[in-house]
């Protein structure tokens, strides 16, 4: 068999989040393998309740970690490297990002028990990493984080350009400007795939730079009367810049609140790309300051639960109090899931007499992606002979392909399992791999099929009830069995209490019971959860999830 070159999403692509794409040259089944990308998504209360994280499923990795060479980080948002902590003693390969990256990617490392020194800080083109058969280059490029970076990864049978997530902005604030004349240069000689972001694919006019929003949002903090609270997402420094800039323009001490928040900022000021970002001042100096003069960046644009926002409205935050006359700016976009929990403080701010401004007109945020025709411009420039879209749901990798198509390129849909072979003139699948999810449960990784999450969802649609038996050494019962209850109303339909209906029907089945059944823990439990149900249904139209505890006495 002849070496073949391959892509693989493992997450990221048919979905926006839990980023992980994997390389491979070499014969079929023994491909030396990179990986580009280890990310996270996060759970929602209706699918996924108690989950912590939610990450991608590697056990395909995990079983060729001897043929991982590398695992390069674009970028340092949540849903590229949040999982490295996580996975890499499964993988065990030597890790590579730019200097912010890897200080956000070391820092999750050590917070899982991984020794210092994981992290290679490597530089940008046309410095190379060999890594087996592969050589990889970081190419700058625009994005809502400093340092992201798209690779150039020259194999045996060709290049491929990883775009990464980034956007055309020639004065992002913080951060590299795009620059034109290097996509022009690493895609000269000839580009076999371009492997492309494609979130804002159905935005149709050219995206904005970060630059010009920082006016605007400074005349609205000079407008206000009270305090102004301004929410981004904590790794988007150039907002954050922009918005603190914006503030000592209207005459407003900056107090940063949120873990994330300072995390942030302190790495950005470590790795020395954050310059000219205005004095902070503590939330306790902040209390005895007119509230006139203060603005509060805080974690939580996109509704989380525990972040800063979240608990200034539900009344304070490390002693500070929004009040009537107050201002709250949603500096950022809601990504598609969240917006219950950001509509949910948006209202509960309303209630406080806290006016609420959004970014519904595109006033005061500008996206990190590309839109439509800043795609079609790295079509253009690099034009390569297959076009694999990542970075988007179904319906956006199906049109970026349409929009490939349209200007003369191949394309392909490629989604999480989907093994591409790019090694002949077209691409074609090579196999499909089982993926799917992992969660992050307290402190374990269960797997989504495990039935964990799943019972839980139960549990909570449909309630929880205990039923204890206690047999004794001659097979007897001793005493009647009894009833708890957890997640259901006290009283049904007869207006007795439920638990005492329950029991009085649990309790007729075991008088009646023969020696067989009661000699029978299986057959017993079972006969017991299928009375127990019926008989809370007949109450309250649930069948709650049962337990059933027998015990036995020797």
């Amino acid at each position: 068999m002849s070496d073949r070159l391959i892509y693989l999403p493992l997450g990221g692509a048919g979905e926006i989040g839990m980023n992980a794409y994997v390389y491979g040259y070499g014969k079929p089944g023994k491909e030396r393998l990179i990986v580009v990308d280890l990310g996270v998504t996060f759970p929602d209360m209706d699918g996924t309740p108690g989950v912590d994280l939610i990450l991608p499923d590697i056990g395909w990795l995990v079983a060729r970690k001897a043929q991982i060479d590398g695992i390069f980080i674009t970028h340092a948002h949540e849903d590229h490297v949040g999982a490295i902590g996580h996975f890499w003693e499964q993988l065990g390969a030597p890790v590579y990002a730019r200097p912010f990256t890897a200080n956000i990617a070391q820092r999750k490392l050590v917070e899982q028990g991984q020794p210092e020194g994981v992290v290679s800080v490597v530089g940008v083109y046309p410095e190379i990493i060999t890594c087996g058969p592969f050589k990889v280059s970081y190419l700058p490029i625009s994005h809502s984080i400093p340092e992201s970076a798209g690779l150039l990864i020259d194999s045996p049978d060709g290049r491929v350009l990883h775009s990464g997530d980034f956007k055309i902005d020639r004065t992002p604030v913080v951060g590299d400007p795009w620059d034109r004349s290097l996509w022009e240069e690493v895609s000269k000689d000839g580009v076999k795939a371009l492997v492309c972001d494609s979130t804002n694919v159905f935005s149709l006019e050219p995206g904005r730079s970060e630059s010009t929003i920082g006016d605007a949002i400074a005349d609205m903090m000079k407008e206000a009367t009270g305090m102004v609270v301004a929410t981004t997402f904590a790794s988007n420094i150039a907002r954050l810049k922009t918005l603190a800039i914006a503030a000592q323009k209207a005459d407003r001490s900056v107090v940063l609140l949120g873990r994330a928040m300072r995390r942030m900022v302190e790495a950005a000021t470590e790795v020395g790309i954050l310059n000219g970002f205005p004095p902070v001042v503590s939330p306790e100096d902040a209390l005895n300051m007119p509230r006139e003069h203060v603005m509060l960046l805080v974690t939580g644009s996109q509704g989380e639960r525990r972040a800063a926002s979240a608990q200034l409205a539900q009344g304070s935050y490390l002693g500070l109090k929004l009040k009537e006359g107050d201002t709250f700016l949603f500096s950022s976009k809601t990504i598609p899931g969240n917006e219950r929990g950001v509509i949910r403080i948006m209202n509960q701010l309303s209630e406080m007499g806290v006016d609420v401004i959004d970014d519904a007109g595109g006033k005061y945020h500008v996206s990190g992606h590309a839109n439509r025709p800043d795609l079609q411009t790295l079509h253009e420039i690099v034009k390569p002979q297959i076009l694999i879209p990542m970075h988007g749901e179904h319906r956006h990798l199906r049109e970026h392909v349409k929009l490939g198509n349209a200007g003369g390129l191949t394309g392909i849909v490629a989604v999480n399992g989907m093994m591409i072979d790019l090694s002949g003139n077209a691409p074609t699948v090579a196999e499909y791999i089982d993926t799917g999810r992992t969660y992050l449960d307290g402190s374990v990784q269960i797997g989504a099929l495990d039935g964990i999450v799943r019972d839980r969802i139960r549990m909570a649609l449909n309630g929880h009830m205990i039923v204890t038996l206690i047999v004794d050494e001659n097979d007897e019962p001793l005493g009647d069995p009894w009833v708890e209850i957890s997640g259901l109303t006290e009283t049904g339909s007869s207006n007795t209490a439920l638990v005492e209906v329950v029991e009085e029907d649990l309790s007729q089945f075991i008088n009646r019971a023969n020696a067989k059944t009661l000699r029978d823990d299986v057959k017993l439990e079972k006969e017991l959860k299928s009375i127990a149900r019926r008989s809370a249904q007949g109450e309250i139209g649930k069948k709650p999830e049962v337990t059933v505890i027998v015990s036995r006495l020797s």
